[in-house]
């Protein structure tokens, strides 16, 4: 599960810093006519930074109880509906000339990974064959290496880390969302649902 897993990286980097940074203060002058201190424009970072594990941690709250509502695989394909909303939020946000958008769409992006990080080993756990089990359990550690890396090599300066491309990087974890979301409806209910909700034995087998 890739969503979401690498969109704390490319906000780390040191092109997007200085880039946020100035779209801040430049979004502050156009409104109010004068710029903002530099630690006023560091702490909005660091609300940039930090809410994302803030919806992280929310995500992670709700997980059981919604999963147990609404099965697991509505549930990955309502967290991915999420995420398109918050790379909507991240690639129009400096069209919109509104850094409020950045906050909102990080804390969506925490939100849909606290929650795929928890259900996303459980459901692939119980849709795959025993033979396969261990290796589907460990694609979680699989996917949030390889999403690291990917958000560090698109985040370069040369590819998406420039002061025209860089909402298109943060809004890049939207990709893997939209994939999941369209491949989600052709994969199997989970089969303790099938059998504990619904009561139906010879599909859970």
């Amino acid at each position: 599960n890739m969503k979401g897993s690498y969109t704390h990286c490319p906000v780390k980097s040191h092109f997007i810093f200085q880039h946020i940074r100035k779209f801040i203060n430049e979004t502050w002058i156009e409104r109010h006519g004068s710029p903002l201190h530099p630690e006023t424009i560091m702490l909005l970072w660091s609300f940039i930074v930090s809410v994302y594990g803030i919806g992280g941690f929310l995500g992670s709250l709700c997980c059981g109880y919604l999963t147990t509502k609404y099965r697991k695989k509505k549930c990955q394909m309502g967290t991915n509906l999420i995420m398109l909303v918050a790379a909507l939020f991240m690639a129009l946000s400096k069209t919109a000339k509104s850094f409020e958008m950045i906050l909102v769409g990080r804390f969506l992006y925490g939100i849909g990974t606290g929650f795929s990080l928890n259900i996303h080993p459980q459901y692939v756990g119980e849709i795959s064959p025993k033979k396969l089990r261990g290796f589907t359990n460990s694609t979680v550690a699989v996917f949030l290496t390889l999403g690291k890396l990917t958000g560090q090599i698109i985040g370069l300066r040369e590819i998406l880390g420039s002061e025209a491309l860089w909402p298109w990087l943060l809004a890049s974890s939207g990709l893997s969302a939209l994939i999941q979301l369209v491949t989600l409806p052709f994969f199997p209910d989970s089969p303790s649902y099938l059998l504990i909700q619904k009561g139906n034995e010879e599909a859970c087998r």
